[in-house]
């Protein structure tokens, strides 16, 4: 049974060199350079399976601190102050992460934001080093 098994090895190990020689890339001396309409196909196709994924998009007006006493005072009609400016530009957030700022507009008697700046990534980057 033993050399049964060492046969069967064998037989195995040749299967695998086989399969390797017949699945290894032939050596071309001259390969093709793909080109850029090539790569950015390639590239979109990359991100059409990420396009579905759902984000949470946040606008934010403004924050404060207040005590819980003062929290629990609040009733309908009360105002709380926000630190941010009136007309000042308003943080758009993506999970959480600062992406961009822009100005609140009303559409349809629904509220919007028309983006006035977009962060870059560096800048992005270099805030979350922070």
């Amino acid at each position: 049974m033993a050399t049964e098994d060492i046969s069967l090895e064998d037989e195995f190990a040749a299967a695998l060199a086989e399969q390797a020689r017949q699945t290894a890339p032939a050596a071309m001396p001259f390969q093709e350079l793909k080109s850029a309409a090539d790569k950015a196909d390639e590239n979109s196709q990359d991100l059409d399976f990420i396009l579905d994924i759902p984000i949470q998009m946040t606008v934010e007006l403004g924050r404060t601190k207040i005590t819980i006493k003062n929290l629990l005072h609040l009733a309908q009609g009360s105002v709380v102050e926000l630190d941010g400016l009136a007309g000042e530009p308003m943080d758009v957030l993506v999970n959480g992460f600062l992406i961009a700022q822009g100005e609140v507009v009303v559409v349809n008697d629904k509220f919007g934001i028309r983006m006035t700046d977009i962060i870059t990534p560096a800048e992005r980057i270099r805030k979350l080093n922070k």
